[in-house]
């Protein structure tokens, strides 16, 4: 097996690509990494060639050293190492390395963002926005909210829903998230009632003109698969006709809906299935943005919580 940097590079993209089944934009973060840790490997030793295998925590101390000084935050720097944690990891399991030079290395504690959600008055507005237009755009738009809302699906996952994957009748859908990880995700009356509206009214019209054929759920105004880039920008777009002033995003609408779930009454291992997150602690940032409902709840049931 070819040891040189180049080799190695590829060894460990192929084997995210292939075992771990990581999504391109994944792929591509870890290859920036790692190429910058090879430039600064590159650019700060005496010779031509860099040598994976030899690093050692020196050279890791260096290399952050580095990272603060070029005013790095906090944030980025903790998903460089661990980016490169990662490739040692893999180089230590092909018994390419007999230790991991980033396993031992402690950073600050980043500042945890509570995740950013809609209030109700807010998805109100959203929802009013778009009912007004009953165009074959505007039903797909009306669907396309009741599926973000509704099933807490990524932006990449509703962009990838395939006609195949919704059952009418069970009124499921099932949803392929990271690592091609298979879930089943319900959904609502609202949500029933856009679909059919859309399917009926809308997408066939959509692709028609241009006579193209496909298995995508959601379609641009040229009948193509509509991209996640595309959801953003309507996205904007009608949260700027809603009046809405705070920058919207689709990652949004899964966070009101893991948010929605646990204040009325959901159990975070119920919203951990419907969100497809492999870890628990994941899901559990939710929990912060109920503390209000729980404090009101409290304060409405617990004997001694008010001056009588």
């Amino acid at each position: 097996m070819k040891t040189d940097a180049g080799s190695l590079a590829t060894l460990f993209l192929d084997y995210l690509r292939i075992e771990r089944q990581y999504s391109v934009e994944t792929q591509k973060a870890y290859q920036t990494d790692l190429t910058e840790f090879l430039q600064f490997l590159l650019e700060t030793g005496d010779k031509q060639t860099v040598n994976l295998i030899a690093i050692d925590q020196h050279d890791v101390r260096v290399f952050l050293s580095y990272l603060y000084e070029k005013k790095d935050t906090t944030r980025t720097i903790a998903r460089k190492v661990s980016a490169l944690r990662t490739f040692y990891q893999f180089l230590e399991r092909n018994q390419l390395v007999t230790a991991n030079p980033f396993a031992g290395v402690q950073l600050k504690k980043t500042g945890q963002h509570l995740p950013r959600y809609f209030y109700n008055q807010e998805l109100n507005q959203l929802f009013d926005v778009v009912a007004k237009d009953q165009s074959p755009l505007g039903l797909r738009n009306q669907l396309l909210l009741e599926i973000l809302y509704g099933t807490g699906a990524r932006v990449s996952e509703t962009a990838n829903l395939t006609l195949s994957m919704i059952d009418q009748n069970a009124r499921i859908i099932t949803i392929t998230g990271k690592g091609n990880k298979m879930r089943i995700v319900p959904y609502g009356q609202y949500a029933a009632d856009a679909l059919q509206r859309y399917l009926t009214n809308a997408r066939l019209p959509l692709m028609a003109p241009k006579q193209i054929q496909h298995d995508f759920l959601f379609v641009n105004q040229r009948g193509q698969a509509l991209s996640t880039s595309g959801i953003e920008y309507i996205l904007k777009k009608l949260a700027k006709s809603a009046g809405l002033t705070q920058v919207v995003s689709a990652h949004m609408f899964r966070h009101t809906f893991a948010t929605d779930l646990l204040n009325n009454g959901a159990d975070l291992r119920t919203v951990q299935q419907l969100l497809g997150h492999s870890s628990l602690s994941t899901t559990q940032i939710y929990t912060h943005v109920t503390t209000d409902t729980l404090q009101k709840s409290y304060r409405k049931f617990f004997p001694r919580a008010n001056d009588s």
